[in-house]
């Protein structure tokens, strides 16, 4: 299996204190990857030093590629997710091709079939024309998810990318992750619900305290033990022919 992202070593510090501590890990095609911690465990850390975007120690496949290269390599959409600037939809999504433009080149048949595919696919098809900054949050950030699914990428890193949406958005955004990966990309997803995770990842990293301290399927790694051990909480889980039902019941700390 083809690694769209290693990573050897990886720690990234805040002054003498390592946010991300000595994680080791390679993520390859076909999967959505769940990244998992309680706040402050370093997932968005993780995140941006594997990017380049923080200075770190250790190796990144990412970073040893250039600028350019990168940005055909992996589509990365940030946590922050407002739209200042009065742009139409369609050209916010748009900027996502960037990558595979020739210099001074307007968008090939081919670009805006991939700006319309990632329309539909968030569901904003009958918004390419409306103003991105004067939409709802929750539109703004799905307007991000289309430019970063119009990009193309083999790999696409995104944190939180469901925080703020409604039910629906967050259940079809998971799912368009988990369809990304069956078709032999892959998905590194920060999320907080980890009843999400459970659903629609391939496989889960969960992070405490900056350090890698699971890596495996939904089921290995989302045991009673763990979750009461990394998140203080107890949770009811059972398989079902919809698939697992896994929600957090209480605090046990």
């Amino acid at each position: 299996m083809t690694a769209l992202l290693s990573l050897e070593r990886l720690t990234a510090l805040r002054g003498e204190c390592p946010v991300v501590d000595d994680v080791t890990v390679a993520v390859g095609q076909g999967e959505c990857v769940g990244l998992i911690g309680p706040n402050g465990a370093g997932k968005t850390t993780l995140m941006r030093a594997a990017l380049g975007l923080l200075a770190a120690k250790g190796a990144s496949s990412l970073t040893a590629l250039s600028p350019a290269e990168r940005a055909r390599a992996v589509a990365w959409l940030p946590q922050s997710r407002d739209i200042a600037w009065p742009m139409t939809v369609q050209t916010v999504v748009a900027l996502g091709r960037i990558p595979h433009l020739p210099r001074s080149t307007k968008l090939r048949p081919e670009d805006q079939a991939a700006v319309d595919a990632a329309l539909a696919e968030t569901g904003l098809t009958g918004f390419a024309d409306r103003l991105a900054n004067q939409l709802s949050g929750g539109e703004q950030a799905r307007v991000l998810i289309a430019r970063a699914l119009a990009q193309q990428t083999p790999l696409l890193m995104v944190d939180e990318p469901i925080a703020g949406l409604d039910p629906a958005h967050q259940i079809s955004t998971m799912e368009s992750f988990a369809a990304l990966a069956r078709e032999g990309k892959s998905v590194i997803v920060s999320l907080h619900d980890l009843g999400l995770a459970a659903r629609h990842c391939t496989r889960i990293l969960m992070l405490s305290q900056g350090r890698l301290v699971a890596d495996g399927t939904p089921a290995q790694v989302l045991t009673p033990e763990r979750l009461n051990e990394v998140f203080g909480i107890r949770v009811f889980y059972e398989s079902t022919a919809q698939g697992p039902i896994f929600q957090p019941t209480e605090v046990t700390r």
